[in-house]
């Protein structure tokens, strides 16, 4: 389940049966490692990987359906860590942004499996609540989470503008609201409130009294604040994420790298968002992803603004934010995937992903043998979620005829040649 704490996964089963006409075996993929391997999915779990050809129906246990993976490299599947589903797919329309609720469930619903077309399979929804919009944008993106039941996890923060003084009373009654109808992570912007550390004090506190996580957009541009809240976060579970943090590479760098020992020892993550930042943060660049990294500061990437006001532009897809960290912020392409995968599911505390048996079934595959080269054409991809094909997206490339590549032996793609 999203958003709670992370199980190891069962030992695979090495019993014969009967064919399982609801399983599915992947055929010919590409493993980072380089080796061509079958995998065996079966009740939303990798059930065996083998070496290309010997997992073939017919033997000990036959599948039920196949799918042709040759060209794909397979990996664990993405997971969005920072989405904004109350304003997603907005930054088109005229005049104010429609908070009514058949507009938010629409926009969320077709969000979510924008974000599923990409690869990511889990997406947590920063949402609104309080002022003007109350509960009912929470309340349509918790209806959009009931209809995606089973073809994406789609999980919420409930975000309150202000917490402290008068006008905080209203907002903390909304807050613990939210929790009671579902949101299952509080957080909001405690920069905008009078009293920034008071609003802290008070998400915290309503955290612990439900036992669920705390996500909390800051620009991390203040480091005695950041230092106070990791002291007031160290002894919470599940678990403290903070995001974008874009100014903590501007301090000086012995504050920077002391603030993020002090984020590390209290285990406070950190989701940058190399894509654009979201409403209410300033669009200013990532967080310092080495620096936190070298701290032992788990580092997700996600994507901010879904084609809103904030980032008109913004696609909502993982392997950009992937690519963007690889190519301007200096990660390796490992690594920077770790920041949409593993690292990602982590934040969300969905249990980990390996291309191994026992693990769950959340998968993507993506046209490439490289992991480099996936992440920088990831056009052709196939979405597996809780073992079943969610979503397939199929780019093909045509060329007009040309002398020059039949000569040279080029690669070419394509169902025909242009004229």
């Amino acid at each position: 389940m999203p958003d709670s704490q992370p199980q190891p996964p069962p030992p695979p089963s090495s019993s014969p049966g009967p064919a399982d006409p609801s399983s599915l075996l992947l055929c010919g993929a590409r493993l980072t490692d380089g080796r061509t391997v079958d995998v065996r999915l079966s009740g939303g779990r990798i059930e065996a990987v083998g070496t290309a050809g010997s997992l073939a129906a017919g033997g000990t246990r036959a599948c039920g359906a196949r799918v042709d993976l040759g060209g794909y490299l397979l990996l664990p599947a993405p997971a969005e860590p920072h989405a904004h589903a109350d304003t997603a797919l907005s930054a088109d329309a005229e005049g104010p942004v429609s908070y009514e609720p058949q507009d938010v469930q629409r926009r969320a619903t077709e969000a979510a499996l924008l974000q599923l077309g990409h690869g990511a399979t889990a997406v947590r929804a920063h949402v609104r609540v309080g002022d003007v919009q109350g509960l009912g944008a929470l309340a349509a993106v918790l209806q959009a989470r009931r209809a995606l039941r089973g073809l994406a996890e789609l999980t919420t923060v409930a975000m309150p503008r202000v917490l402290t003084g008068v006008a905080g009373a209203d907002g903390l009654a909304v807050l613990r609201d939210a929790v009671k109808m579902g949101a299952s992570v509080v957080g909001g912007r405690p920069d905008l409130d009078p009293d920034p550390m008071g609003y802290v004090e008070a998400v915290l506190e309503v955290a612990s009294e439900h036992g669920c996580p705390v996500d909390l957009h800051t620009d991390a541009g203040d480091p005695a604040r950041l230092a106070r809240l990791a002291a007031m976060a160290g002894g919470l579970r599940p678990g403290v994420t903070l995001s974008p943090c874009g100014d903590l590479g501007r301090l000086p760098s012995e504050v920077a790298s002391r603030t993020a020992d002090q984020l590390a020892a209290a285990g406070v993550a950190v989701v940058c968002l190399p894509q654009g930042g979201c409403g209410g943060v300033d669009r200013r660049g990532a967080a310092p992803v080495r620096l936190l990294r070298a701290a032992g500061v788990r580092v997700a990437a996600g994507s901010g603004a879904l084609r809103d006001v904030s980032n008109p532009v913004g696609r909502g897809d993982p392997l950009e934010a992937a690519f963007l960290l690889a190519s301007r912020y200096g990660l390796s392409p490992e690594e920077a995937y770790d920041t949409v995968s593993g690292s990602a599911r982590a934040v969300l505390g969905l249990p980990e992903v390996r291309v191994e048996a026992g693990f769950p079934a959340e998968l993507l595959a993506v046209r490439g043998d490289r992991l480099a080269g996936a992440l920088s054409l990831a056009y052709s991809r196939v979405v597996v979620h809780q073992g079943r094909v969610m979503a397939r997206t199929s780019a093909v490339r045509e060329f007009c005829s040309s002398a020059a590549s039949v000569e040279l032996g080029l690669p070419r793609q394509g169902r025909g040649q242009l004229s």
